[in-house]
């Protein structure tokens, strides 16, 4: 019915153009009256051929349009089970630490418009440059080429809270590139948007161990920094290690031992805060933490250094 009905107006008499087998023709008569006229057989006969014909090329550019549809949708079908098989992939080489496979499977794609690739190939490139093997002239082309895509992932969707998550990282790093001002400048972006992220996904422990780092970062700047900022900027960027302590209690409830790091910066924390009995509770964690990881490895030894610096104060 659906189909009939949108066929309806591509057929003849939807526009009124065939007339039917009784066609009524005004005739003058003495007293004004209209009379009606039965077609003829072969007026007839003709009138069905012109209707055949017409419905026959009227309704052609409405079969080539339903012919589109279907071949766009399933386009768009298999074009989304690519996407979807391509993230498979990357995920599973991101899993396993194959860092460089996973760069070069994404950036056959880097032309992508999916938010969620994109932001997996930012996350790539920085992981990448951040190899020991990695050059500093090509660390630096990575890390503004990881802004790129997490930019383009942040305009593909602004609901990927894994977007905003990339993007606040990426800039972070290309602030090592472009000065104090800008560094400080961009820490308003970057905070603006690992909010975000913690607002779309509050279940994102690694977002909320970023917020963490954010406060900390500000919290212990150096008194030199901190009058360049005011200088620059008339209410600089600023925090403290209580509210840094909350943001890094709460990654652990929400993924209890999820990083390495999360544990040691507990432990860094409460030593800020003049808390040894807990900074050694937390600092014990990270140093017996399982290494899976480069950075792992060098966050026990962090660890050991200040549980020893402990031992030799007491």
């Amino acid at each position: 019915m659906a189909l009939a009905a949108r066929l309806w107006r591509f057929l003849p008499w939807g526009r009124r153009i065939f007339p039917g087998p009784w066609l009524s023709r005004g005739v003058a008569g003495s007293r004004g009256l209209c009379c009606t006229r039965r077609l003829r057989g072969s007026e007839v006969m003709e009138n069905l051929g012109a209707f055949k014909r017409s419905l026959l090329f009227s309704a052609l550019p409405y079969l080539g349009f339903e012919a589109y549809q279907v071949f766009s949708q399933a386009a768009m079908v298999h074009a989304t089970a690519k996407v979807e098989e391509i993230l498979e992939q990357a995920d599973y080489l991101y899993e396993s630490g194959e860092t460089e496979k996973l760069y070069q499977l994404l950036t056959q794609y880097k032309e992508s418009e999916d938010a969620e690739l994109l932001w997996r190939l930012a996350r790539a490139s920085r992981d990448i440059a951040q190899l020991s093997g990695t050059s500093e002239e090509e660390k630096k082309l990575l890390i503004y080429e990881a802004l790129e895509y997490a930019k383009r992932a942040l305009e593909k969707n602004e609901s990927s809270f894994a977007a905003h998550k990339w993007y606040a990282i990426c800039i972070s790093d290309v602030g090592d590139y472009e000065g104090i001002k800008a560094k400080i400048a961009n820490a308003y972006i970057i905070k603006e948007h690992f909010e975000k992220a913690i607002e779309l996904n509050p279940k994102d422990a690694t977002s909320i161990h970023l917020m963490g780092i954010w406060c900390y970062t500000f919290a212990e700047m150096p008194w030199y920094q901190r009058r360049i900022a005011k200088v620059l900027f008339a209410t600089p960027p600023s925090s403290t290690y209580e509210e840094a302590l909350g943001y890094f209690h709460r990654a652990e409830q929400v993924d209890p031992n999820f990083y390495s790091k999360n544990l040691l910066l507990l432990g860094k924390t409460y030593l800020k805060l003049h808390n040894k009995k807990l900074a050694a509770f937390w600092l014990m964690k990270a140093k017996d933490y399982p290494a899976h990881t480069e950075e792992d490895k060098q966050i026990q030894t962090e660890a050991a250094q200040l549980l020893t610096g402990f031992s030799d104060k007491n």
